[in-house]
């Protein structure tokens, strides 16, 4: 019991508290305590990750009352439809939840409905079949070394192709978010075979490097026409300042225009390539967590994309390895 003590001092409520908040009927309540208790003792899940899962499904509950006319039980659960679950989508894309936060409240409401069916309390088909919002889609491996041959082939100056060149292969090279390419320093380089990574939640990861990625950084520090300190950002835009996310924004435009890409090939689209590309080739996906700088393993699921039976082969042997 010491361990959930822990965490309610860290902020993610224990048990007992996260199901006596929820408004459910007695009955769903007990099963939602249940459930809460598995994702924090068999689980083992973060405190963010907890946090997140019983603000997710009070949200859902909260919306079960209004849209049932009252707290709603095991019965009422079993019986929700699909028209349910799409009236809960719009409901909190009204109140202007953007699609990742509501891609990670469906994956709560899914967990909350597996644990159901797999404990034997009740099963409910539309739950099972309920489908995330559209994210990032990964490129092709051919679409991805397309992107980066025309980012350094760009037109104007050649050292801004060479930066951009150098940032995305960053991201789709090594999996880094956007704002931690763009946090680097002119220290870091020339890169090493691994990089520190501090990400969300200040939280520090070991990424490899490959030499395609330290070779492109190279390339952007011999023609940048900055003299760049050691405290200095690595890279810069047009004025010598920190380069923007914006800028890598419309640089990406200018890429997917050029080569009659989708307008889901954004930069973001790149780190959901590598972690794709890396599952698809084999890669372990408790590894590409780490990688990614997941928090959790669900995470890391929902940002890749390939065969089903495949993803759950590897999802089920990760789990079994825990």
């Amino acid at each position: 019991m010491a361990r959930p003590a822990a965490r309610l001092n860290a902020g993610a409520p224990a048990p007992d508290d996260a199901a006596r908040t929820v408004p459910a009927s007695a009955d769903a309540r007990k099963e939602i305590r249940n459930w809460y208790a598995h994702l924090m003792s068999e689980r083992r899940m973060s405190e963010a990750t907890l946090v997140n899962y019983h603000r997710d499904i009070t949200r859902f509950f909260e919306f079960l009352v209004d849209h049932l006319g009252g707290p709603a039980d095991l019965d009422a659960l079993a019986k929700l439809q699909t028209r349910d679950f799409r009236a809960f989508v719009s409901k909190r894309r009204k109140d202007g939840l953007q699609s990742r936060s509501l891609a990670r409240m469906l994956s709560s409401v899914r967990s909350l409905f597996r644990y159901l069916d797999r404990t034997h309390v009740l099963s409910n088909a539309a739950a099972t079949a309920l489908r995330s919002p559209t994210l990032p889609k990964p490129l092709t491996v051919s679409g991805a070394s397309e992107m980066l041959e025309e980012a350094n082939l760009a037109q104007g100056e050649p050292w801004k192709g060479a930066r951009d060149l150098a940032v995305l292969t960053l991201l789709y090279g090594c999996g880094l978010r956007v704002s931690e390419a763009l946090a680097l320093d002119r220290s870091e380089a020339p890169l090493k075979e691994i990089l520190r990574i501090t990400g969300k939640g200040n939280k520090e990861r070991i990424v490899p490097v490959l030499p395609a990625a330290r070779e492109a950084v190279d390339l952007y520090l011999k023609l940048c026409p900055y003299g760049l300190a050691k405290d200095d950002p690595l890279f810069v835009g047009g004025r010598g300042k920190r380069l923007g996310q914006r800028q890598v924004r419309g640089a990406m435009t200018n890429l997917r225009r050029r080569l009659g890409l989708p307008e889901t090939a954004t930069p973001h689209a790149l780190r959901h390539s590598f972690a794709t590309h890396l599952l698809a080739g084999g890669g372990d996906l408790r590894a590409i967590q780490e990688l990614l700088g997941h928090a959790s393993l669900s995470t890391t699921q929902m940002y890749t994309e390939v065969d089903s039976a495949r993803l759950l082969d590897v999802y089920d042997k990760a789990q079994r390895r825990r």
